[in-house]
């Protein structure tokens, strides 16, 4: 019988309230979906499902995927503002 393990991933909180700060600044609602890893036991196999953003307050929803905890903020007020 194969065993797969989960482990919830949370947002950093220091990144939540800067994403925040930006969306309340280009008048947007963002989403926020937590990862996490899933690890078949006995085996060296891995799945890591990263954070997802989801940016409303346009005329369509657009997704931002979070990998790892660094971001550049300069980058997201420029993805945010490119899709407004």
């Amino acid at each position: 019988m194969i065993n797969i393990i989960s482990k919830k991933l949370e947002i950093d909180m220091e990144l939540k309230k800067k994403i925040e700060f930006i969306c309340d600044f280009c008048n947007t609602t963002p989403t926020f979906i937590n990862g996490n890893i899933r690890n078949v036991e006995r085996y060296k196999l891995s799945y890591i499902k990263p954070h997802i953003i989801i940016f409303k307050g346009f005329n369509y929803s657009k997704t931002l995927y979070i990998i790892s905890n660094v971001i550049e903020i300069k980058e997201l007020e420029s993805f945010i503002k490119s899709y407004k």
